[in-house]
């Protein structure tokens, strides 16, 4: 049997209890192994770092009285949730780009000029593979890129989302769709505490090989126009659709959200219906560019376009949903009762 874990950090998120949660600090990274899980068979609660259940307690240490159970906290998404929830990562999840963040972690915090005059149009992942080598080159360790990530600020009030998210799980199902990669991702999402709200992360791969380079990979190769060489988002979110309709027996989502910000969320924007909703953060590229497409006669865009500032915004606008849903079950009730 093994140990149970002992290290742990304070979650900004509770549970449905109002209890505050915590996360292992031993899982950093989808390279490293998952800690042992507690020997008790009895009183096993989930690592809100993605690790399997763990003997953690409702405060910030892990020996206290009071046990949070499984069945008070559930990781595993329900094949009945009605919505499904897109979210982009960089500038969307988090406030900033997590490319433009790790490279504070160089000595000089700037990358020279001739590495940054070497990008090209639509090869931005090759980009990043010669940025993330030039860093190993200059010294740069993991510890030094995770230090930064960790730092990134969320977007406003995409805490508060996670929340109302995490209290209405059985409804929703979370998926990252970035053009990021792995190791950022799962990075912060871990340190944030709310990486077990995610079904799955569709990004590039990316791990530390035996040098302590982080070598980044492409996705995949598509033959989409409108999108970079290593990443169509709409053919990941048309497939994964198809893929869960089948394993939902056939039952479609009844409405999709995506929430972004950049011009290469716009292609995955374009495959939602017309019961869909996309949420442009407000004033960046996705925002001013599905404003031209409703403008412009010759292009269909078939799904709501609801602007975001804060993640307030979208937690107001799921609520609506809610809502609308609850009254439409409650007339359905009045009915058979009057029958």
């Amino acid at each position: 049997m093994g140990k149970p874990c002992v290290l742990l950090r304070e979650s900004p998120l509770k549970n449905l209890h109002g209890d505050r949660l915590v996360h292992c600090c031993r899982s950093r990274a989808p390279s490293l192994p998952s800690p042992p899980v507690c020997p008790a068979p009895v009183g096993l609660v989930l690592c809100l770092s993605g690790c399997p259940p763990l003997c953690l307690s409702r405060g910030t240490t892990p020996h206290g009285p009071k046990m949070t159970t499984l069945s008070d906290l559930t990781h595993a998404a329900p094949q009945e949730q009605r919505f499904l929830v897109l979210f982009d990562f960089d500038e969307t999840i988090i406030n900033v780009s997590s490319d433009d963040a790790v490279v504070c972690a160089l000595p000089g915090q700037r990358l020279p000029d001739w590495l940054k005059n070497c990008f090209r149009e639509g090869h931005y992942n090759e980009h990043m593979q010669k940025v993330l080598a030039y860093m190993a080159e200059q010294g740069v360790s993991e510890d030094g890129i995770r230090s930064m990530l960790e730092k990134i600020p969320p977007a406003p009030g995409l805490l508060n989302l996670f929340q109302y998210l995490q209290s209405n799980q059985q409804d929703f199902e979370l998926l990252v769709v970035s053009d990021a990669n792995m190791y950022f991702i799962e990075t912060w999402l871990e340190h944030a505490g709310v990486r077990p709200l995610f079904r799955k992360i569709f990004t590039n791969p990316a791990s530390f090989d035996a040098t302590g380079q982080l070598v980044l990979l492409p996705f995949h190769s598509h033959s989409c126009s409108r999108c970079p060489d290593n990443m169509c988002k709409q053919v990941i979110v048309q497939e994964y659709l198809a893929y869960r309709q089948k394993e939902r027996g056939g039952a479609p989502y009844q409405r999709v959200f995506y929430i972004g910000d950049g011009a290469n969320d716009v292609c995955p924007s374009i495959a939602l219906g017309p019961r869909d909703t996309a949420f442009p953060r407000r004033d960046f590229p996705m925002h001013r560019l599905l404003l031209g497409m409703q403008q412009s006669q010759a292009a269909k865009f078939k799904a709501n376009v609801v602007p975001w500032a804060s993640g307030e915004d979208i937690v107001d606008y799921l609520k609506k949903i809610m809502k609308e849903r609850r009254d439409v079950c409650n007339i359905g009730d009045e009915r058979v009762e009057q029958i």
